[in-house]
């Protein structure tokens, strides 16, 4: 009976539209920050103008203010979530399309602004495939298969749109190089993948949405603010991953101008391996996590992370040496993928079940504060026109910036736990 229950989740079609819509939300994303990055680093884009393409990332920073009114408002069409999907979908497809037409040698100020338009882009789909992906748990068993397809999903368009970008704009002894501009063409063609699983799914049925704007805002977020340390909660959120997200900020830079690599070297291992290590990083993770708890993981896994920085603080001082270049990548991504798993799972222990959607949005949205801000700081410190720091110096002080996050976990510890056993 058992057997059958499980073969019978498997064979739902959810499964495979979660596939499609994780899909949808990865590819985007690495079209306006690493592969940009990558792009604009072979045209000789400067160093600070690199650290300040993070920037175009704000509005996964900022998703949490128009989230509620994408929660109260349907379209006119396929639904409250399917209606949304489309939506932003097709606005991803004109503004990769858009980005296409432009060289960030030439136009980099264009290109930026066009970047944060199809981030936005970006981001409202997020907010819609979140809460899509909440909507469709039937039961608290399926959470786990869930979220697994979905972050598979995601990370196969982070492959999509990292290394396969990289090897279609330069080329290889088995793909033909067709530029950068004709690559921005195909991955906005390789969208319409997630408008397939927007027609293939189902809209969420017994969710009853938001009766106004104030209770789909202020009920949410009162509730948070008015729980014990919710602010010390919320910093601990911002500066857990500040330290990954700072060193990999500039990691691609790094990686071709900093220590010379080619274009695909880097896809090889920066992305198609990196992908792989991050994968069994966020299965073992969550393996572990049903042994260790919540607070453990997250503390183990949190210093794994920080030290993993200091992994490419040796290949700034090894050079060139592929065997050290694929060995830091690997336990970076591992590491990585590890944390990965624990933060989601505190994000979700952080969410009221009844305001799910506008709570995962704020609490997604400050965690990227990081992964956003960081990059201007990292352009400045390295790039020879200012601070100029030595690239092995740069990772010793991503790792320091680790630290805060750890401290406040640390200092959090009991809430943490109590929060691991209220979701038990």
């Amino acid at each position: 009976m058992a057997t059958n229950a499980y073969a019978a989740v498997f064979r739902d079609r959810k499964l495979a539209v979660l596939l499609l819509l994780g899909y949808a939300s990865g590819l985007p994303i690495s079209l306006v920050t690493s592969t940009f990055q990558a792009w604009a680093t072979v045209e000789g884009v400067s160093l600070v103008a690199l650290g300040m393409i993070t920037l175009v990332q704000q509005p996964y920073t900022y998703k949490f203010l128009w989230a509620p009114f994408m929660d109260r408002y349907a379209p006119p069409f396929l639904g409250r979530r399917r209606g949304w999907l489309l939506i932003t979908q097709v606005a991803l497809i004109g503004g990769i399309v858009w980005m296409a037409m432009y060289s960030p040698g030439v136009d980099i100020t264009t290109m930026a602004l066009i970047a944060v338009f199809v981030a936005f882009a970006s981001a409202s789909q997020d907010v819609v495939s979140d809460a899509y992906r909440t909507d469709m748990v039937t039961s608290p068993r399926e959470r786990g298969l869930i979220s697994a397809f979905f972050v598979v999903g995601y990370r196969m368009a982070l492959l999509v749109a990292g290394a396969l970008a990289l090897l279609m704009a330069s080329g290889t002894s088995w793909l033909p190089a067709i530029g950068w501009q004709n690559t921005y063409f195909v991955m906005a063609a390789l969208m319409g993948i997630g408008i397939i699983g927007v027609f293939w799914a189902k809209e969420p049925q017994g969710v009853t949405p938001p009766r106004n704007l104030q209770e789909a805002v202020f009920a949410p977020l009162f509730e948070f603010v008015r729980r014990p340390g919710a602010l010390i909660l919320l910093a601990m959120v911002i500066l857990y991953k500040v330290g990954d997200a700072f060193a990999l900020s500039l990691t691609t830079p790094f990686l071709i101008r900093g220590v010379g690599f080619s274009l695909e070297d880097v896809a090889y291992a920066n992305k198609v391996m990196a992908l792989i290590a991050a994968l069994v990083g966020v299965v073992l993770g969550g393996v572990l996590m049903l042994r260790w708890g919540l607070f453990k993981s997250l503390m183990v896994f949190g210093i794994l992370q920080a030290i993993s920085n200091l992994g490419y603080m040796v290949l700034a001082v090894a050079g060139k040496d592929y065997a050290v270049l694929y060995a830091v990548i690997g336990f970076d991504q591992l590491a990585g993928g590890m944390g990965t798993a624990s933060f989601v799972a505190l994000q979700m222990a952080l969410c009221n079940p009844r305001f799910t959607a506008f709570q995962y949005a704020l609490i997604s949205a400050l965690a990227a504060l990081g992964r956003v801000y960081v990059g201007p700081a990292a352009g400045y410190m390295t790039d020879p026109q200012y601070m100029g720091l030595p690239w092995s110096t740069f990772f010793f002080v991503t790792f320091l910036a680790a630290l805060p996050g750890l401290v406040l976990l640390w200092w959090k510890k009991k809430t943490v736990v109590a929060l691991d056993a209220s979701t038990s």
